[in-house]
């Protein structure tokens, strides 16, 4: 089913008048779910849900914070947020079809629901009403210049959730692009110790690799580990950012990342309490809301260092 037909059958929501006391909102409380593929240990996410938390504090929103990486519990976790009457929905789409249903009963229920970090092709088709996130496929074109700029000619680009579509779009982006040959290693994201053997055998296996991309920050740090056992000399450059990554682009053995998540999480429980109290999309609701990609090396690093610190960047 696409957007205009689940869509059709909304009401226009009554405008409110908004006011706003100190920075808070004087609006009813509304309770939002924001439910993501979050895998235990990816600290990604920890930066999304910080930016939900800022725009839940602002806007007297009750928040409610759900994860699955399995598709089908994701979209039970969406299920589980219909069935509690919650005012809003934000969610993840890396699996899009796995949660059609269960948004499309959000939906028949009059729940608004707003998308975020991956979906960016699939948003409209499963009826949502707006969307934040990077254009994974722009993004991994701009990460695929800028390695080609700083002179790598062999890349192994690893995925850590094999069938996440925003992932797969990360490093066909950087193919696109890149000059140099890009290989693909797929490694199974939830057990890090595999991460870093499965990481460690490619360099050792082929010395012409000179560069390992991660599209984590935590498999970032992995990776730097996996480089140093296998004895290579390749660079390490990656997707996401956090606080212990500033640290490592700072000294040296990250050479950049690329960084939005806060931005995510805080566009996607604000744009529902608007929608909610003012009637409005983002984007005119038929565009998305891009938040990056925006890269962190050595030459702006020191301006993020500060508040990555607090776990906002």
């Amino acid at each position: 089913m696409d957007r205009s037909s689940r869509s059709g059958s909304r009401r226009p929501v009554s405008l409110i008048a908004v006011a706003a006391a100190a920075g808070k909102a004087d609006t009813p409380r509304m309770t939002v779910a924001l439910v993501t593929h979050q895998a235990p240990g990816d600290t990604f996410w920890d930066t999304v849900r910080k930016g939900a938390e800022a725009a839940a504090a602002k806007d007297d929103v009750r928040l409610v914070y759900s994860a699955d990486p399995n598709a089908g519990n994701q979209a039970n976790l969406v299920q589980n947020a219909v069935d509690q009457k919650v005012d809003g929905i934000a969610v993840t789409l890396a699996k899009p079809d796995a949660l059609n249903t269960a948004i499309g009963r959000a939906e028949h229920a009059d729940i608004p629901v707003v998308g975020l970090n991956s979906g960016l092709a699939d948003w409209k088709r499963l009826g949502l009403l707006e969307f934040f996130g990077q254009d994974e496929s722009v993004a991994g074109e701009a990460f695929g210049n800028k390695l080609a700029g700083a002179g790598a000619k062999k890349v192994v680009c690893v995925v850590h959730e094999q069938g996440n579509v925003g992932l797969t779009q990360r490093c066909d982006g950087l193919r696109k692009t890149f000059r140099g040959t890009t290989e693909t290693l797929y490694v199974n994201g939830t057990d890090m110790p595999s991460v870093r053997a499965t990481v460690t055998a490619k360099p050792k296996q082929d010395p012409s690799i000179d560069t390992v991309v991660t599209l984590g920050a935590p498999f970032a740090a992995t990776a730097v580990q996996s480089v140093g056992d296998a004895g290579s000399k390749a660079e390490v450059a990656t997707f996401d950012l956090d606080k212990d990554l500033v640290k490592a682009v700072r000294n040296g053995s990250v050479e950049f990342a690329v960084e939005q998540p806060y931005l995510q999480g805080y566009l996607a429980v604000d744009a529902l309490w608007l929608y909610k109290n003012n009637g409005n999309y983002s984007g005119g609701g038929v565009e998305p809301v891009l938040t990056g990609p925006a890269f962190v090396d050595r030459s702006n690093v020191g301006e993020v260092a500060g508040v990555a610190a607090k776990g906002t960047r």
